[in-house]
């Protein structure tokens, strides 16, 4: 009976302990120590940004526990974080699959062979935007398309003697823009409906941002590619490739129908994993009875990778790669990326910082450039892009309201500045993600990544000089109100 009451006293006094929230000033010192152990460790040591990221989550937990809070409290915000990831830890394990079983099957090896043949150097990385960003549009997610178009456009652009960091830009630009602009996105649709406006219109006012810098991705990289013809161009080397590739794998057309049908499937709303699934296992069996491998070999191209000795050096590099092993780095970086980030957003540190933001958002031009300010600190802090819309889209609906903005101006504002930066942060899921499945590191792709750095500058341009921002009428007030009692009720 002893035990049993002072157990309970204690559950008592836990739960009367007073909770102190947490301010600005919380925020900026986990911040700090965080940011200034992941350049120290990252840039002058040249290691991992794992480390960083749990000193950081470190000094967060005794922060949030000094104001109060229970450690079983914290250990809650840490798993919340995680939670979020958990769907994209699911692709990163079958895009590290399919990169196994597409390179083992021979499908990568086949668009190389057709893409060297087919596409001349000097437009090479403009034709990459366009077929990103059509395979994207299709099928509303950048990863998939980076993780089979993009893959291949590396090894193509490689081959062709074009740095990894332009080739990598350039799949970068094309893939957001598909993903950005489709109605199957996951993002498009999370940013329309957390500000209520509707999905197309959503889609529509982005097209005042993300075309202009499309344009200029365009022409950059047109210009950019030049350099890439005439004597620059090695068609010797191109030539070993594809013998070499010939050497090694059956070359064939009927091997694009795998990431054919893939594409179709997510096309007619087939949800992304059990497209990915269908590919993996299309690419399973014809490494087996096309390319005359073992079931141990293609069970061995899924677990650690595809493993190849041409001779070539850089057929090599091309093809040694994939697998499930291959995808742990990423699987890891996301994990702790995201304990901190949970730290910091169910903490309140994450509201604190973004309050402060919003007392010096006095035009329309500063909300807007506050909002992407903000979605890019959320991509810092919480490594997350769905954060960065979630948060952001929470703090700033009522705001718009107040100052008579139509949410869809905030939505575009969501995309510009959540979506599209999170590529330039190394531990962010995407910046995770592109490194792991391009291999190319953020550094040496980030200044290829024209649109994604062009479209936010566009949209803070067009929030000060008041190009395409909308107000708010009556009817659309209404609106607003009935999504948000909706919003509450679901809740």
């Amino acid at each position: 009976m002893a035990i049993i009451f002072s157990r309970n006293a204690k559950d008592n006094s836990s739960k009367n302990k007073v909770k102190r929230p947490l301010g600005f000033v919380s925020a900026i010192v986990t911040l700090v120590t965080m940011i200034t152990a992941m350049l120290f460790t990252v840039a002058v040591l040249e290691k991992e940004p794992h480390i960083p990221l749990l000193i950081g989550t470190a000094v967060a937990i005794l922060i949030t526990m000094l104001h109060g809070y229970e450690f079983s409290e914290v250990e809650e915000m840490m798993y919340k974080g995680i939670r979020h990831a958990l769907p994209a830890i699911v692709i990163i394990i079958l895009v590290g699959l399919v990169i196994g079983s597409w390179i083992g099957s021979g499908v990568v090896a086949t668009m190389i062979y057709y893409g060297l043949q087919l596409i001349d150097p000097r437009y090479f990385l403009a034709v990459v935007i366009i077929l990103c960003g059509i395979v994207a549009l299709a099928i509303g997610s950048s990863w998939s398309t980076m993780a089979t178009v993009g893959v291949a456009s590396m090894g193509i652009g490689i081959s062709m003697g074009i740095s990894p960091g332009m080739v990598a830009g350039a799949v970068i630009c094309g893939s957001y823009f598909g993903d950005k602009m489709s109605p199957l996105s996951d993002t498009t649709n999370l940013a329309s409906g957390l500000t209520g406006v509707n999905l197309f219109e959503h889609i529509k006012h982005m097209f005042y941002t993300t075309i202009p810098a499309l344009v200029i991705s365009l022409i950059a990289f047109f210009f950019i590619g030049q350099r890439f013809g005439g004597r620059n161009f090695d068609a010797n080397n191109i030539k070993d490739i594809l013998a070499t590739m010939q050497d090694n794998f059956l070359i064939t057309p009927w091997l694009l129908l795998i990431p054919i049908i893939v594409i179709a499937l997510v096309v007619v709303k087939v949800p992304a994993i059990p497209a990915i699934c269908v590919g993996i296992i299309l690419g399973f069996f014809a490494q087996i009875f096309l390319q005359d491998g073992s079931i141990t070999e293609a069970l061995t191209a899924l677990q650690t990778g595809y493993t190849i000795d041409s001779g070539n050096k850089l057929v090599d590099e091309l093809f040694n790669r994939g697998g499930l092993e291959s995808m742990f780095y990423t699987i890891s970086l996301t994990l702790v990326a995201m304990t901190f980030g949970g730290v910091l957003e169910y903490s309140g540190m994450l509201t604190a910082l973004i309050a402060v933001i919003l007392k010096v958002a006095k035009s329309t031009g500063s909300l807007i450039a506050s909002v992407i300010v903000s979605c890019i600190g959320t991509n810092l802090t919480c490594s997350e892009q769905y954060i960065s819309i979630i948060v952001p889209s929470r703090m700033y609906i009522n705001t718009f309201k107040d100052k008579k903005l139509h949410p869809k101006n905030l939505s575009r504002a969501l995309e510009d500045g959540g979506t599209l930066t999170s590529v330039f942060v190394p531990w962010n899921t995407c910046g995770v993600f592109i490194a792991s499945t391009l291999g190319v590191s953020v550094i040496e792709y980030a200044p290829f990544a024209i649109l994604n750095y062009t479209v936010p500058i566009i949209s803070i341009i067009f929030g000060y000089i008041g190009f395409k921002i909308i107000g708010l009428d009556e009817s659309d007030s209404e609106q607003t109100e009935e999504s948000k009692s909706n919003d509450t009720n679901l809740a």
